[in-house]
């Protein structure tokens, strides 16, 4: 049974901790060790991310490397919607593109899950040719995008649109009506 208020997503944040394994023919016996927090859905992609990064940035490849360590990072405030800025860069069909995003929601995760959505959407670009640069809780005196600005401060109302009237009990319910439904109360 699924609990109550947790909002579950597609992608969780691993921290996962490699380095070149040690080795006496090559002269590293102490090897640098990287952490990366990457996106994913499960640790098994996570891993793989993590060598395609790491084969990027540092040439370590899988076949010389080691993981030391891999661990879900959890929101410490899952209950308060926050506004989180994303960095990222993806591969479209004529080059690669840096963008930066914002959305509002009650996590991390589920910003990235949104984004990655939107990215599919608007660009046509796929988990793979995506690569989240940084991420980072955004201030609201900081917020850049109008999109998230309209839902900043106390006063946020939303209009009731197409409100239909439901009958009170199933005896006075009608299938015909010689009327059409009133659905705006604005008056």
């Amino acid at each position: 049974m699924p609990e109550q208020g947790v909002v579950h997503c597609k992608y969780h944040q691993y921290q996962v901790v490699g380095r070149l394994k040690p080795s006496a023919q090559y002269g590293t016996r102490k090897s640098d060790i990287f952490k990366m927090n990457v996106f994913a859905p499960n640790k098994i992609v996570a891993k793989s991310r993590f060598w395609y990064y790491m084969s990027m940035l540092n040439r370590v490849k899988k076949a010389n490397g080691e993981i030391l360590q891999i661990n879900e990072v959890f929101e410490k405030k899952p209950q308060s919607v926050s506004t989180y800025g994303i960095w990222m860069r993806y591969d479209s069909r004529t080059g690669h593109h840096n963008m930066y995003r914002e959305y509002r929601h009650v996590s991390i995760n589920n910003a990235v899950s949104k984004m990655y959505q939107d990215v599919a959407a608007r660009h046509r670009s796929r988990f793979s040719n995506v690569q989240i640069v940084r991420t980072g809780q955004v201030p609201s005196s900081l917020v850049r995008k109008t999109s998230t600005t309209d839902y900043l401060g106390n006063k946020v109302a939303f209009p009731l649109t197409h409100r239909v009237i439901r009958p009170s009990s199933k005896t006075f319910k009608k299938t015909f009506v010689a009327r059409r439904p009133r659905t705006c109360f604005d008056h």
